[in-house]
C-alpha cells in the first residue's frame, strides 16, 4: 500500500444503516477464534519464503490456500491476470483467489486482503535488497481469514461472504514507475463490467480490507478516506462500535493516516463501499525485520474477534 493524503447518493448510506440497526442477528457464541491458530497459519505462510507475484513461493502459497478452503467447504474461483515487469518488460503471471462462502446467495460481504509481498525490503536502511518475509504486511491477513475459515459456515444469516486474495498489490521495484493494487484493480474492473452487462446477479453490499493487523504492539486507528466517504463510514462505525463492545481498545475510533489500499480501486472503480482495517503504526514496515517474531497471535486473535462478531451480528 501506499501513503497519500466523492460522494454517493445518501440513500445508500441511509440503506446500510438500517440493516446494520433493524436487521442484524444474533450472534453464534459457540463459533469462536483462535489467535494461536492463527499464528501457526502465519508461520506457515512464512516458512514458504518471499512470496511476490509470480514467484515459486507465491504459487506455493496459492496451491496452500485453494487446498484450505476447499477443505473448509467452500468455493474457490481463480481469476487470472497478469502485468509486466517494470524491470525486464516481462509479462507476470497473477492470480486473485475468491473464496466464496454460500455462492448461491446474490446478496455478498468481501473481505479481502492482499496476499502477495513486496520484491524487496526497500524501506531497510541496511539491506534493501534483501529478502523480505512479509510477516505482518502479507500474512497477517491471510492468516486471520484462513482461521476465520472454521467459522463460516457456522455462521446464522442469509448474506453470503467472499474472502477475496488480491495479488500484486504491491508489485512495486520503483515507486515512481509502479502501481501498486493491480489485483484489486482488476478485480474490480471485471465486477463493474459484469454488474453492469449483467452477466453476473450477485452483488457487494458492502467490504473491508484486512491489511497489517499482526503487529505485537497493535493499533488500529480508523483509516482517512474509509471515514470521509458517506458509503464506507457506516461500515467504519459498526466495525469499530463492534470492537468498543468486546472491550477491544487496539481499535481507536479516530482517523489517522490516509492510505492507498485495495480498498480504494473497490470503492472506486467497483462500486463498492468499502473500508481499510490497517496498523500503519509498524516500525517493521518493508524491512527484513518484519518477521513472525514481531507478530503475534494476541493481535491476530482481536482482529479476528472483532471481524468473526461482525460477521455474526450483521450478517
Amino acid at each position: 500500500m501506499a501513503m497519500t493524503k466523492d460522494c454517493v447518493l445518501l440513500n445508500t448510506t441511509l440503506f446500510f444503516l438500517a440493516f446494520l440497526t433493524g436487521s442484524a442477528l444474533e450472534a453464534n457464541d459457540s463459533v469462536t477464534f483462535s489467535g494461536t491458530q492463527a499464528m501457526e497459519y502465519l508461520e506457515a505462510i512464512c516458512e514458504l519464503g518471499p512470496r511476490p507475484s509470480g514467484s515459486k513461493g507465491m504459487e506455493k502459497q496459492r496451491e496452500l490456500l485453494i487446498r484450505h478452503f476447499q477443505k473448509a467447504g467452500a468455493k474457490v474461483f481463480r481469476q487470472a491476470f497478469r502485468s509486466r515487469d517494470g524491470r525486464t518488460g516481462d509479462w507476470v503471471h497473477m492470480e486473485n483467489l475468491i473464496v466464496s462462502w454460500h455462492p448461491d446467495r446474490d446478496d455478498r460481504v468481501l473481505l479481502g486482503v492482499h496476499y502477495d509481498t513486496r520484491p524487496y525490503p526497500d524501506r531497510d536502511r541496511r539491506d534493501p535488497q534483501g529478502v523480505f518475509i512479509g510477516a505482518n504486511d502479507g500474512a497477517s491477513g491471510v492468516a486471520v481469514l484462513m482461521e476465520l475459515a472454521d467459522s463460516m459456515l457456522q455462521i446464522k444469516g442469509s448474506v453470503g461472504v467472499d474472502f477475496v486474495f488480491f495479488d500484486a498489490e504491491e508489485y512495486v521495484f520503483e515507486e515512481e514507475r509502479d502501481s501498486y493494487c493491480l489485483g484489486s484493480l482488476f478485480f474490480a474492473r471485471q465486477y463493474a463490467t459484469s454488474r453492469k452487462a449483467g452477466t453476473i446477479s450477485h452483488a457487494y453490499r458492502c467490504g473491508v480490507i484486512l491489511d497489517m493487523v499482526g503487529d505485537r504492539n497493535l493499533t488500529i486507528w480508523q483509516e482517512q478516506q474509509s471515514v470521509d466517504w458517506p458509503d464506507t463510514r457506516p461500515v467504519v462505525e459498526s466495525i469499530w462500535a463492534t470492537a468498543k463492545q468486546l472491550k477491544i481498545r487496539e481499535f481507536v475510533p479516530r482517523p489517522k493516516y490516509v492510505v492507498n489500499d485495495d480498498h480504494v480501486p473497490l470503492r472506486m472503480t467497483g462500486g463498492i463501499p468499502t473500508c481499510d482495517i490497517i496498523d500503519f503504526d509498524y516500525p517493521h514496515w518493508h524491512t527484513t525485520q518484519d518477521i513472525p517474531a514481531n507478530c503475534s497471535a494476541h493481535s491476530l486473535g482481536l482482529v479476528g474477534q472483532v471481524m468473526l462478531s461482525w460477521l455474526q451480528k450483521n450478517y
